[in-house]
Protein backbone atom coordinates (compact mmCIF):
# COMPACT_ATOMS: atom_id res chain seq x y z
CA UNK A 1 0.00 0.00 0.00
CA UNK A 2 1.41 3.37 -1.02
CA UNK A 3 1.74 5.80 1.88
CA UNK A 4 -0.04 9.14 1.81
CA UNK A 5 2.00 12.23 0.88
CA UNK A 6 1.54 15.95 1.45
CA UNK A 7 1.27 16.27 -2.33
CA UNK A 8 -1.74 13.94 -2.31
CA UNK A 9 -3.45 16.20 0.23
CA UNK A 10 -3.12 19.13 -2.16
CA UNK A 11 0.00 20.91 -0.91
CA UNK A 12 2.65 21.45 -3.59
CA UNK A 13 5.84 21.49 -1.55
CA UNK A 14 8.32 21.92 -4.42
CA UNK A 15 6.22 24.63 -6.07
CA UNK A 16 5.89 26.44 -2.74
CA UNK A 17 9.66 26.38 -2.26
CA UNK A 18 10.11 27.85 -5.74
CA UNK A 19 7.58 30.55 -4.88
CA UNK A 20 9.48 31.45 -1.72
CA UNK A 21 12.65 31.91 -3.76
CA UNK A 22 10.84 34.30 -6.10
CA UNK A 23 9.41 36.20 -3.14
CA UNK A 24 12.95 36.70 -1.80
CA UNK A 25 14.02 38.06 -5.18
CA UNK A 26 11.14 40.54 -5.29
CA UNK A 27 11.68 41.57 -1.67
CA UNK A 28 15.40 42.24 -2.22
CA UNK A 29 14.42 44.95 -4.72
CA UNK A 30 12.97 46.97 -1.82
CA UNK A 31 15.85 46.56 0.65
CA UNK A 32 18.29 49.20 1.82
CA UNK A 33 21.08 48.97 4.40
CA UNK A 34 18.53 49.16 7.24
CA UNK A 35 17.26 45.67 6.37
CA UNK A 36 19.52 43.17 8.10
CA UNK A 37 20.11 39.55 7.20
CA UNK A 38 17.94 37.41 9.46
CA UNK A 39 19.96 34.24 8.95
CA UNK A 40 16.76 32.33 8.29
CA UNK A 41 13.16 32.65 7.24
CA UNK A 42 11.36 33.00 10.57
CA UNK A 43 11.41 36.80 10.98
CA UNK A 44 12.59 39.98 9.29
CA UNK A 45 15.08 42.40 10.82
CA UNK A 46 15.03 46.18 10.41
CA UNK A 47 17.47 48.60 12.05
CA UNK A 48 15.82 51.85 13.07
CA UNK A 49 18.06 54.92 13.21
CA UNK A 50 18.03 58.67 12.70
CA UNK A 51 15.17 59.57 15.06
CA UNK A 52 15.25 61.50 18.35
CA UNK A 53 12.01 60.21 19.90
CA UNK A 54 10.68 57.60 17.47
CA UNK A 55 7.09 56.41 17.74
CA UNK A 56 6.24 53.30 15.74
CA UNK A 57 2.94 53.47 13.86
CA UNK A 58 1.38 50.24 12.59
CA UNK A 59 -1.49 49.26 10.32
CA UNK A 60 -3.07 46.01 9.07
CA UNK A 61 -5.66 45.80 6.31
CA UNK A 62 -6.73 43.95 3.19
CA UNK A 63 -8.30 44.81 -0.16
CA UNK A 64 -11.63 43.17 0.65
CA UNK A 65 -13.87 41.74 -2.05
CA UNK A 66 -12.07 43.71 -4.73
CA UNK A 67 -10.19 40.40 -4.84
CA UNK A 68 -13.21 38.85 -6.56
CA UNK A 69 -13.06 41.37 -9.39
CA UNK A 70 -9.31 40.87 -9.81
CA UNK A 71 -9.76 37.09 -9.96
CA UNK A 72 -12.55 37.33 -12.53
CA UNK A 73 -10.42 39.58 -14.75
CA UNK A 74 -7.13 37.79 -14.10
CA UNK A 75 -5.33 41.05 -13.18
CA UNK A 76 -3.50 41.19 -9.87
CA UNK A 77 -0.75 43.85 -10.12
CA UNK A 78 -3.07 46.66 -9.07
CA UNK A 79 -4.42 44.91 -5.97
CA UNK A 80 -0.84 44.11 -4.93
CA UNK A 81 -0.14 47.82 -5.05
CA UNK A 82 -3.46 48.55 -3.34
CA UNK A 83 -2.50 46.29 -0.45
CA UNK A 84 0.56 48.41 0.29
CA UNK A 85 -1.05 51.75 -0.50
CA UNK A 86 -4.08 51.48 1.76
CA UNK A 87 -1.84 50.72 4.73
CA UNK A 88 0.56 53.52 3.80
CA UNK A 89 -2.36 55.95 3.65
CA UNK A 90 -3.55 54.80 7.07
CA UNK A 91 -0.26 55.48 8.85
CA UNK A 92 0.11 58.73 6.92
CA UNK A 93 -2.89 60.03 8.89
CA UNK A 94 -0.66 59.95 11.98
CA UNK A 95 2.21 61.69 10.20
CA UNK A 96 4.29 58.52 9.83
CA UNK A 97 6.92 57.46 7.31
CA UNK A 98 6.65 53.83 6.04
CA UNK A 99 9.47 51.55 7.21
CA UNK A 100 8.65 47.95 6.38
CA UNK A 101 5.81 45.82 5.07
CA UNK A 102 4.74 42.19 5.45
CA UNK A 103 2.11 40.37 3.44
CA UNK A 104 -0.11 37.34 4.05
CA UNK A 105 -1.45 35.32 1.09
CA UNK A 106 -3.41 32.09 1.47
CA UNK A 107 -5.08 29.86 -1.13
CA UNK A 108 -6.11 26.30 -1.90
CA UNK A 109 -4.53 26.02 -5.34
CA UNK A 110 -1.18 27.62 -6.18
CA UNK A 111 -1.37 29.63 -9.40
CA UNK A 112 2.22 30.61 -10.19
CA UNK A 113 1.37 33.39 -12.65
CA UNK A 114 -1.19 34.94 -10.35
CA UNK A 115 1.26 34.95 -7.45
CA UNK A 116 4.04 36.42 -9.55
CA UNK A 117 1.92 39.35 -10.76
CA UNK A 118 0.56 39.93 -7.27
CA UNK A 119 4.07 40.02 -5.79
CA UNK A 120 5.19 42.37 -8.54
CA UNK A 121 2.41 44.77 -7.54
CA UNK A 122 3.34 44.56 -3.85
CA UNK A 123 6.96 45.28 -4.75
CA UNK A 124 6.00 48.29 -6.87
CA UNK A 125 3.83 49.59 -4.03
CA UNK A 126 6.73 49.33 -1.58
CA UNK A 127 9.24 50.95 -3.93
CA UNK A 128 6.87 53.87 -4.57
CA UNK A 129 7.13 54.97 -0.92
CA UNK A 130 10.61 53.71 -0.03
CA UNK A 131 9.26 50.88 2.10
CA UNK A 132 11.03 47.54 2.60
CA UNK A 133 9.25 44.24 2.05
CA UNK A 134 10.92 42.19 4.77
CA UNK A 135 8.70 39.15 5.19
CA UNK A 136 5.26 37.64 5.34
CA UNK A 137 3.48 34.34 4.94
CA UNK A 138 2.35 32.37 1.90
CA UNK A 139 0.07 29.51 2.90
CA UNK A 140 -1.49 26.75 0.83
CA UNK A 141 -4.58 25.40 2.60
CA UNK A 142 -6.46 22.90 0.42
CA UNK A 143 -10.19 22.80 0.94
CA UNK A 144 -10.46 26.08 2.84
CA UNK A 145 -11.09 28.21 -0.25
CA UNK A 146 -12.87 27.55 -3.54
CA UNK A 147 -10.51 26.64 -6.38
CA UNK A 148 -9.73 30.17 -7.60
CA UNK A 149 -10.33 32.08 -4.37
CA UNK A 150 -7.59 33.36 -2.07
CA UNK A 151 -7.11 35.76 0.82
CA UNK A 152 -4.76 38.69 1.07
CA UNK A 153 -3.72 40.97 3.93
CA UNK A 154 -0.92 43.44 4.58
CA UNK A 155 0.90 44.70 7.65
CA UNK A 156 2.87 47.94 7.71
CA UNK A 157 5.08 49.56 10.33
CA UNK A 158 6.11 53.20 10.05
CA UNK A 159 7.67 55.81 12.29
CA UNK A 160 7.19 59.40 13.34
CA UNK A 161 8.96 61.71 15.72
CA UNK A 162 6.81 61.99 18.84
CA UNK A 163 6.43 65.74 18.37
CA UNK A 164 5.53 65.19 14.70
CA UNK A 165 2.48 63.01 15.30
CA UNK A 166 -0.77 64.43 13.97
CA UNK A 167 -3.10 64.98 16.94
CA UNK A 168 -6.66 66.25 16.89
CA UNK A 169 -6.51 68.52 19.94
CA UNK A 170 -5.43 71.54 17.89
CA UNK A 171 -8.48 71.47 15.58
CA UNK A 172 -10.80 74.44 16.22
CA UNK A 173 -13.79 76.12 14.55
CA UNK A 174 -12.66 78.13 11.53
CA UNK A 175 -10.10 75.59 10.37
CA UNK A 176 -10.36 74.56 6.74
CA UNK A 177 -11.15 71.16 5.18
CA UNK A 178 -9.02 70.35 2.14
CA UNK A 179 -10.11 67.37 0.05
CA UNK A 180 -7.67 65.37 -2.03
CA UNK A 181 -9.41 63.51 -4.87
CA UNK A 182 -9.68 59.75 -5.00
CA UNK A 183 -8.95 57.69 -8.09
CA UNK A 184 -12.36 56.03 -7.86
CA UNK A 185 -13.71 53.35 -5.53
CA UNK A 186 -10.28 52.59 -4.08
CA UNK A 187 -10.82 49.36 -2.07
CA UNK A 188 -14.18 49.90 -0.39
CA UNK A 189 -17.81 49.16 -1.19
CA UNK A 190 -17.13 46.24 -3.53
CA UNK A 191 -19.66 43.93 -1.87
CA UNK A 192 -22.38 46.43 -2.79
CA UNK A 193 -20.92 47.03 -6.26
CA UNK A 194 -20.83 43.30 -7.02
CA UNK A 195 -24.46 43.03 -5.94
CA UNK A 196 -25.56 46.03 -8.00
CA UNK A 197 -23.96 44.74 -11.22
CA UNK A 198 -24.50 41.02 -10.41
CA UNK A 199 -20.89 40.40 -11.44
CA UNK A 200 -20.55 37.16 -9.46
CA UNK A 201 -23.25 35.48 -11.56
CA UNK A 202 -22.47 37.31 -14.81
CA UNK A 203 -18.76 38.25 -15.05
CA UNK A 204 -19.29 39.42 -18.64
CA UNK A 205 -20.69 42.66 -17.20
CA UNK A 206 -17.11 43.60 -16.27
CA UNK A 207 -16.23 43.85 -19.96
CA UNK A 208 -19.14 46.20 -20.71
CA UNK A 209 -18.75 49.96 -21.17
CA UNK A 210 -21.36 52.05 -19.43
CA UNK A 211 -22.48 55.56 -20.28
CA UNK A 212 -19.79 58.14 -19.62
CA UNK A 213 -17.12 55.66 -18.52
CA UNK A 214 -14.22 55.87 -20.97
CA UNK A 215 -13.34 52.22 -20.42
CA UNK A 216 -14.95 48.99 -19.29
CA UNK A 217 -16.55 48.54 -15.91
CA UNK A 218 -13.84 46.04 -14.92
CA UNK A 219 -11.06 48.50 -15.74
CA UNK A 220 -12.79 51.15 -13.64
CA UNK A 221 -13.23 48.83 -10.68
CA UNK A 222 -9.57 47.79 -10.70
CA UNK A 223 -8.26 51.36 -10.83
CA UNK A 224 -5.49 51.68 -8.25
CA UNK A 225 -6.16 52.94 -4.76
CA UNK A 226 -4.38 56.29 -4.87
CA UNK A 227 -1.22 56.62 -2.79
CA UNK A 228 -1.16 59.99 -1.00
CA UNK A 229 2.23 59.73 0.67
CA UNK A 230 4.34 61.38 -2.10
CA UNK A 231 2.01 64.40 -2.36
CA UNK A 232 1.13 64.95 1.29
CA UNK A 233 4.15 63.90 3.33
CA UNK A 234 6.13 67.14 2.59
CA UNK A 235 3.29 69.29 3.98
CA UNK A 236 2.32 67.24 7.05
CA UNK A 237 3.66 70.02 9.28
CA UNK A 238 0.97 72.33 7.92
CA UNK A 239 -1.88 69.97 8.89
CA UNK A 240 -3.78 69.51 12.13
CA UNK A 241 -5.52 66.31 11.07
CA UNK A 242 -5.76 63.90 8.15
CA UNK A 243 -8.50 61.36 7.45
CA UNK A 244 -8.23 58.45 5.01
CA UNK A 245 -11.73 58.03 3.57
CA UNK A 246 -12.32 54.29 3.36
CA UNK A 247 -15.25 52.12 4.52
CA UNK A 248 -17.87 54.32 6.16
CA UNK A 249 -17.19 57.24 3.83
CA UNK A 250 -16.96 60.83 5.01
CA UNK A 251 -19.57 60.38 7.81
CA UNK A 252 -17.76 57.34 9.15
CA UNK A 253 -14.12 58.37 8.90
CA UNK A 254 -13.87 62.13 9.44
CA UNK A 255 -15.19 62.06 13.05
CA UNK A 256 -12.20 59.91 14.00
CA UNK A 257 -9.88 62.92 13.71
CA UNK A 258 -12.17 65.54 15.29
CA UNK A 259 -12.36 66.73 18.91
CA UNK A 260 -15.76 66.05 20.44
CA UNK A 261 -16.85 69.71 20.45
CA UNK A 262 -16.53 70.42 16.70
CA UNK A 263 -18.08 69.24 13.43
CA UNK A 264 -16.91 69.14 9.82
CA UNK A 265 -19.14 71.02 7.38
CA UNK A 266 -18.73 69.91 3.74
CA UNK A 267 -20.01 71.83 0.72
CA UNK A 268 -21.21 69.08 -1.62
CA UNK A 269 -20.68 70.92 -4.89
CA UNK A 270 -17.11 71.97 -4.05
CA UNK A 271 -15.48 68.86 -5.53
CA UNK A 272 -16.00 66.65 -8.56
CA UNK A 273 -17.60 63.24 -8.00
CA UNK A 274 -16.32 60.58 -10.43
CA UNK A 275 -18.82 59.04 -12.85
CA UNK A 276 -18.62 55.58 -11.27
CA UNK A 277 -20.53 56.73 -8.19
CA UNK A 278 -23.53 58.09 -10.12
CA UNK A 279 -23.50 54.93 -12.23
CA UNK A 280 -23.69 52.75 -9.11
CA UNK A 281 -26.51 54.93 -7.76
CA UNK A 282 -28.52 54.64 -10.99
CA UNK A 283 -27.98 50.92 -11.53
CA UNK A 284 -28.74 50.01 -7.92
CA UNK A 285 -31.37 52.65 -7.14
CA UNK A 286 -29.31 53.62 -4.10
CA UNK A 287 -30.05 56.64 -1.95
CA UNK A 288 -27.54 59.46 -1.73
CA UNK A 289 -27.24 58.98 2.02
CA UNK A 290 -26.28 55.34 1.48
CA UNK A 291 -23.69 56.29 -1.15
CA UNK A 292 -21.99 58.69 1.26
CA UNK A 293 -21.99 56.06 4.03
CA UNK A 294 -20.36 53.39 1.83
CA UNK A 295 -18.06 55.13 -0.65
CA UNK A 296 -15.43 57.89 -0.60
CA UNK A 297 -17.49 59.86 -3.17
CA UNK A 298 -14.41 61.30 -4.83
CA UNK A 299 -12.40 62.32 -1.75
CA UNK A 300 -9.73 59.82 -0.74
CA UNK A 301 -8.17 62.03 1.92
CA UNK A 302 -9.38 65.03 3.89
CA UNK A 303 -6.87 67.33 5.58
CA UNK A 304 -7.67 69.84 8.32
CA UNK A 305 -5.49 72.92 8.53
CA UNK A 306 -5.54 76.53 9.64
CA UNK A 307 -6.69 78.95 6.95
CA UNK A 308 -3.14 80.37 6.77
CA UNK A 309 -1.77 76.91 5.83
CA UNK A 310 -4.17 76.10 2.99
CA UNK A 311 -1.77 77.21 0.25
CA UNK A 312 0.98 75.00 1.67
CA UNK A 313 -1.26 71.92 1.51
CA UNK A 314 -2.47 72.80 -1.99
CA UNK A 315 1.09 73.26 -3.22
CA UNK A 316 1.93 69.63 -2.45
CA UNK A 317 -1.31 68.32 -3.94
CA UNK A 318 -2.28 70.64 -6.82
CA UNK A 319 -5.54 68.76 -7.51
CA UNK A 320 -6.74 69.26 -3.93
CA UNK A 321 -9.62 71.67 -3.25
CA UNK A 322 -11.14 73.42 -0.27
CA UNK A 323 -14.30 71.45 0.53
CA UNK A 324 -15.55 72.98 3.77
CA UNK A 325 -14.62 74.09 7.27
CA UNK A 326 -14.70 73.19 10.94
CA UNK A 327 -17.57 74.57 13.03
CA UNK A 328 -18.94 74.28 16.55
CA UNK A 329 -20.79 70.99 16.88
CA UNK A 330 -24.52 71.73 16.61
CA UNK A 331 -25.83 68.36 17.81
CA UNK A 332 -25.08 64.68 17.59
CA UNK A 333 -23.73 64.72 14.03
CA UNK A 334 -20.06 65.53 13.43
CA UNK A 335 -20.25 65.54 9.64
CA UNK A 336 -22.65 67.96 8.00
CA UNK A 337 -23.31 68.45 4.29
CA UNK A 338 -24.44 71.75 2.81
CA UNK A 339 -25.20 72.73 -0.78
Amino acid sequence: MTGETYQASGVQLDAMEDLKDRIKAFASMTHGPEVLSSGGGFAGLFQLSGFREPVLVASADGVGTKLKIAAQLGHFESIGQDLVTLNVNDILTKGAKPLFFLDYVSFSHLDQQRMETLLRGITWGCREVGCALIGGETAQMPGLYAEDDFDLAGFLVGVSEKDGLLQNDAIVPGDILVGIPSSGLHTNGFSLVRRVFNSDSDPSVLFRQYGDLNHTLGEELLTRHRCYYPALSPSLGAMKGLAHITGGGLPGKVPGILPANVAASFRKRSWDIPTIFSLIQQEGNISEDELYRVFNMGLGMVAVCAETQVDTVLKGAPDAVVVGSIMDRPGEEQVIFTT
